[in-house]
């Protein structure tokens, strides 16, 4: 099976166009590495690592808060193409959040607002793997300083970086590895 990489971060608000590309080079990365990329199936930085992805071949699985494609585009106002494949949770914005973690193998947060900081708490309180793309935009420079608020142990790892690449790259080798920690654990960003 393939890896499943889930991109989370802002689908609206301002986005700059620098934001959009550092978002589309992560979902090349994904693509490039043979992983699945997942997504909560909307529009801005999360569609742009989608085009990314599929610019170089990918696939894609989009998880939707709809309950059908009539409902994604009209209500949700969200895109169905170029997705390869789309889950209708019918659960609405927030309750399609734990299908994406857990669809998930590890987690990358690119910018973020509200949405994007739900989906990073559930994915640290899941334990997972955590990579974040400094200086994206949004939220991406403050989840390492939450989550050493939160003072709760659940074996999540966080990684942040500043190069998509690199960052996709140290989540991946890290997965590979197995050696993951008991405890809340950070490697912070790596300089040239």
């Amino acid at each position: 099976m393939k890896l499943q990489i889930g991109v989370m971060g802002s689908a609206g608000g301002v986005i700059t166009d620098q934001e959009c590309e550092l978002a589309r080079r992560v979902g090349a990365c994904i693509a490039r590495r043979g992983a699945l990329i997942v997504t909560g199936a909307c529009p801005g930085l999360p569609h742009a690592a989608v085009l990314g992805a599929h610019a170089e071949g990918g696939k894609s699985l989009g998880v939707s808060p709809a309950h059908s494609r009539e409902e994604h585009v009209g209500l949700y106002e969200s895109p169905l193409k170029p997705y390869t494949a789309m889950v209708f949770t019918g659960s609405g914005l927030m309750g399609r959040e734990v299908y994406n973690i857990h669809s998930s193998d590890f987690v990358i947060f690119v910018g973020g607002r509200t949405g994007t900081l739900g989906e990073f708490c559930i994915a640290y309180d899941e334990g997972k793997l955590i990579g974040v793309l400094r200086d994206s935009g949004g939220l991406s420079n403050n989840f390492g300083e939450i989550a050493a608020l939160f003072r709760k142990q659940t074996g999540a790892l966080l990684i942040e970086d500043t190069e998509p690449e690199r960052l996709i790259d140290r989540c991946a080798e890290c997965y590979a590895s197995d050696e993951r920690p008991s405890a809340f654990a950070f490697e912070g960003l790596v300089h040239d």
